[in-house]
């Protein structure tokens, strides 16, 4: 969407905070011996208490409030009874509508005394995000955003998927622009808009490319080829002055 008044602003700035404390929350609960299903309660509760819903139970019917994936699972994990253990890379996605507007955020996390090969990747997916933040202006090309964002992950030998995009976001939780691409794109010729609602959410990895249906279920989707991988994504408002962030946590 692209922000027509001050009151459309305002709402989306709620549900972005919702969204970004929702995650916020979450991983301050996350401990070894937890199951994601008692993680996802905990994201429920607060998203309901703040008057919100679970976006993608509105708009797909998925089988839980949030999307929290681990190790191999790249996206979509249900939460259920796996239990969380010391050393797991945990992603935690939430999506939300409050008053007819959608905010959309996620970020990855070690836990517990992780490697330090995936505590670098943790932090560096955090770097490759800003980088992609760092890109957005009026006027500015969308396709900077992937060009950037594949200097990062190259001069620092990740790899990036390719199969899942960035996207508008505001009156539905994806809409224009769809699918921007957070890796070089040749073919991306759009402009950024003053105003225009979007994410950015890189998926930086450890030798993956593409993210498949690994048949566990009807939603997660697994690394291709098999490698740990972090996603962090923020909602955004494109100005004059660059990103307007509105799923920070505070």
């Amino acid at each position: 969407m692209i922000i027509s008044s001050e009151d459309e602003l305002e709402k989306l700035k709620g549900i972005g905070r919702i969204c970004g404390r929702a995650v916020k929350i979450m991983a301050d609960a996350m401990e070894p011996g937890m199951t994601t299903r008692e993680l996802d309660a905990i994201g429920r509760k607060f998203i309901e208490g703040e008057g919100a819903q679970s976006a993608p139970e509105v708009c797909y019917q998925f089988p839980g409030a949030t999307c929290i994936s681990i190790n191999e699972e790249v996206a979509h994990g249900i939460p259920g009874d796996r239990v969380i253990a010391a050393g797991d890379l945990v992603n935690i996605d939430v999506s939300a509508v409050k008053d007819g507007f959608f905010g959309d955020t996620g970020s990855s996390f070690a836990v517990g005394k992780a490697d330090a090969k995936t505590q670098r990747l943790v932090r560096d997916g955090k770097r490759a995000l800003w980088v992609g933040l760092s890109q957005v202006k009026t006027g500015a090309r969308l396709a900077s955003i992937g060009e950037a964002i594949g200097t990062f992950a190259r001069k620092n030998r990740y790899t990036l998927i390719q199969n899942l995009a960035s996207h508008g976001v505001g009156r539905s939780l994806h809409e224009e622009p769809t699918e921007i691409s957070t890796w070089p794109d040749p073919d991306e010729t759009r402009i950024m808009e003053e105003g225009q609602v979007f994410t950015i959410e890189p998926f930086l990895s450890l030798g993956a490319n593409f993210a498949e249906d690994g048949k566990k279920d009807n939603w997660t989707l697994f690394s291709s080829p098999k490698a740990l991988t972090v996603q962090f994504e923020h909602t955004l408002v494109v100005t004059k002055n660059g990103p307007l962030i509105l799923t920070l946590a505070d």
